[in-house]
């Protein structure tokens, strides 16, 4: 098959969270099951810098075409796309497409690409990324476009994608309101996927601890985007009322306002660091480095970032609104409330029975390799694909 994903951004707009790893992550098994993958996304690299490589360029056996943005600074102020030339690349794209998989619902990619396909006779299919629902951010926004603009886009998707069962009741639920197609939309569960074998084995994590002077303190680790859902001020919070004197905080991803708060919280305490955006090896050194990984978010799809820390063999303190109970079902973590006191007892635990914590790793990673490989969900995309192909 040769497949065209559509998506806002892509590697290495990883500044813009989870939906970049996974579109990469997808495409990449895909590739490596034989099919043939194109990505048609923007040149935005994070909320104020444009990627400055080829246009036009293949990663990892992935045909990556970018257009630019006109306007960049609505991406910083709405996360919006203004591509250039994105319709008329369509165009050139699509006789050879049989399927169309697009990424997020609220796009002006979508907008474009989807009135091509659906003339060209192209089914598509939608992956959403915990985006639907209007409590993850820009409530007022997202109202609006759906009265304007989402309608007539939800009623040519052939099947949607959710990541969680959350996500598919929110899903048919919004779907119910836009109007009745001819044929009615197809939706399925298929989590979000981690490449195995990145994180096993983690580079040694002595280098990263003397950079930040972190010495062999049990850390715990967050990675995310440094906004309000993530739950990291709860987390510095949890940390402080944990009382391990020898524990590590370690906060890891890009500041979307947060950080002046977050450093507030901290106060002076050199036990939590702040390490800003890591990539690359640093990333996989920070993973080496950690004990637990805790995050307490409201609002997530299905956290990338948590699946890497499941892959990398480490215990995970989530929350319910991370929507992975599997986590507590096999033993690998915790799913607790977003409370202080609830985060604090568990960060406590982990930190002060390193037998515990190994326990639950290994379990961690066994559930990552029984449920999270990109090579299964690449299986089971390739299920939902076939089916639209035969209708």
């Amino acid at each position: 098959m040769h497949i065209l994903q559509v998506s806002p951004y892509y590697r290495p707009a990883y500044a813009f969270g989870g939906v970049v790893r996974s579109v990469e992550g997808m495409a990449t098994a895909l590739v490596t099951r034989g099919h043939q993958v194109t990505v048609l996304t923007t040149d935005a690299l994070d909320q104020t810098r444009r990627y400055g490589g080829a246009q036009d360029e293949i990663l990892d056996g992935v045909r990556v075409s970018r257009r630019p943005n006109i306007l960049p600074w609505l991406r910083g102020r709405w996360n919006l796309s203004t591509p250039r030339g994105l319709r008329r690349t369509a165009e050139s794209i699509m006789p050879s497409v049989d399927v169309v998989h697009a990424h997020e619902f609220r796009t002006l990619e979508n907008l474009l690409v989807a009135p091509v396909a659906r003339r060209l006779g192209k089914p598509i299919v939608l992956s959403p990324h915990g985006t639907l629902n209007l409590t993850t951010g820009r409530g007022r926004f997202k109202s609006a476009w759906d009265r304007l603009l989402s309608p007539s886009v939800a009623l040519q998707i052939d099947h949607v994608i959710a990541l969680t069962e959350t996500e598919l009741a929110e899903a048919k639920s919004l779907w119910s309101s836009f109007g009745a197609r001819r044929r009615p939309t197809g939706f399925s569960v298929i989590p979000n996927g981690v490449a195995l074998s990145e994180f096993s084995p983690l580079p040694a994590a002595a280098r990263f601890r003397e950079r930040y002077r972190m010495g062999d303190s049990p850390t715990v680790l967050f990675m995310g985007r440094l906004q309000a859902r993530k739950g990291a001020d709860v987390l510095i919070k949890a940390f402080l009322a944990a009382d391990v004197a020898d524990a590590r905080l370690l906060i890891v991803g890009p500041d979307e306002g947060m950080l002046p708060q977050l450093r507030t919280l901290a106060g002076d305490d050199p036990r939590i660091i702040f390490t800003g955006y890591l990539a690359g090896e640093a990333r996989l050194e920070a993973l080496a480095a950690g004990a637990v990984f805790a995050l307490p978010a409201t609002g997530e799809g299905q956290s990338i970032a948590v699946l890497e820390a499941l892959a990398a063999g480490m215990p995970v303190v989530i929350s319910p609104g991370c929507n992975m109970d599997e986590v507590a079902a096999a033993g690998a973590g915790f799913v607790v409330e977003v409370s202080v006191e609830a985060l604090a007892g568990k960060l406590r635990q982990l930190l002060t029975d390193g037998g515990l914590g190994r326990q639950m790793g290994a379990r961690a990673r066994k559930l990552a390799e029984a449920s999270y490989s990109w090579g299964k969900i690449a299986v089971r995309l390739e299920e939902v694909y076939a089916g639209l192909l035969e209708q």
